[in-house]
């Protein structure tokens, strides 16, 4: 059991992850009688265009990954714990990390592969105890909404997705995220409880091993990193999928340094800082709207701020600048997902 009064995970004997628990709510995130971070092997022989095509059928044979060489505690102490697990399937080995840290309210996992499968896709199952009526993944600057179902034709082509840094489901008012470093394809299907109740199983797409045109493509080692979030929302999702993909670089010996520059505003990300193209040492910043919705924010420099202005790709003013500049702070509006890139000029 790995515990920091946040979340409760539990791992089996397996090395499999078993049940996740929200000290907050009680609520468990994981499907009963179900295992997360699953790895799942299916054949994949699509009918043309061997390395870019995967075909809906590659479903119909699968098998679970659960018998585990060796399982131990890897680490355990006040900044937090982890669980290794070691598998051996076909010609290939995994090494598996489950890891809870202090703070957190994500469990983070590690899957090392040594791949060399042929006509293989490996799959990482997380079954959800929710029933997602549709799931959202992060595109860039924003995320779209896709059918968890398959209702329609439409839906049914939809077996194969792709997201950047998270994808979430959820129902009304709940859901879980899963936010990745390493990996862009997922799908997403539905299950029946006991009780009759549905549930929804995300998928990460790890590896897949075609033989044209490269018969040693995705060969050899690989490592992916991703975290499951439960209870998240989109901006749950956002900030986590951020945490992950740039973690915190500590630099030793020196004094606490303040941010270049911080955004505020609900759903308000700064995703891009640099100097300008035309050395004038001006600090262009890229901020958006990621959660759908309109928002006011305001960007504070930790530089003396001379002025600003709204600037497009050129870097060149736009017409209409809808921002107001108030001693270092900038102040303006966003549509959903629009996307301002703003001109600081130091004083």
């Amino acid at each position: 059991m790995l515990d920091n009064g946040l979340l409760r995970v539990a791992v089996d004997a397996r090395g499999l992850v078993t049940s996740v628990v929200e000290a907050a709510t009680g609520r468990e995130a994981l499907a009963p009688g179900a295992a997360a971070n699953l790895l799942q092997i299916h054949r994949d022989l699509p009918n043309a265009w061997d390395a870019w095509d995967v075909d809906a059928f590659y479903r119909r044979i699968a098998s679970d990954v659960t018998a585990a060489d060796s399982v131990r505690v890897l680490r355990e102490g006040p900044e937090g714990a982890a669980v290794e697990a070691v598998r051996s399937f076909g010609s290939s080995t995994a090494r598996q990390v489950v890891a809870l840290e202090r703070g957190s309210v994500r469990v983070d996992f590690t899957t090392e592969v040594d791949w060399h499968e042929r006509e293989r896709f490996l799959k990482a199952a997380f079954p959800l105890d929710v029933r997602a009526h549709e799931v959202a993944a992060e595109i860039q600057f924003g995320h779209v909404h896709r059918p968890a179902h398959t209702n329609t034709s439409w839906d049914a082509a939809r077996f194969e997705a792709c997201g950047h840094r998270w994808v979430r489901a959820g129902e009304p008012g709940y859901g879980h995220a899963l936010a990745t470093a390493s990996t862009y394809g997922h799908d997403v299907d539905r299950a029946v409880r006991r009780d009759g109740g549905t549930t929804t199983v995300l998928r990460l797409s790890l590896l897949r091993a075609p033989r044209f045109p490269d018969p040693e493509a995705d060969q050899g080692r690989h490592a992916f990193s991703y975290a499951l979030v439960p209870g998240a929302g989109v901006a749950d999702a956002v900030r986590e999928g951020y945490r992950l993909n740039l973690p915190e670089r500590a630099v030793p010996g020196g004094a606490d340094v303040a941010p270049l520059v911080a955004a505020e505003g609900a759903g308000v990300v700064a995703e891009s800082v640099k100097l300008a193209e035309d050395r004038s040492g001006d600090v262009v910043v890229r901020l958006y709207e990621a959660h759908g919705a309109r928002a006011r924010g305001a960007l504070r420099a930790s530089f003396p701020l001379a002025g600003a202005v709204a600037v497009d790709l050129l870097e060149e003013p736009v017409e209409e600048s809808p921002i107001e500049v108030s001693g270092d702070w900038v102040a303006f509006a966003l549509r959903p997902f629009q996307i301002l890139t703003l001109r600081l000029a130091r004083g």
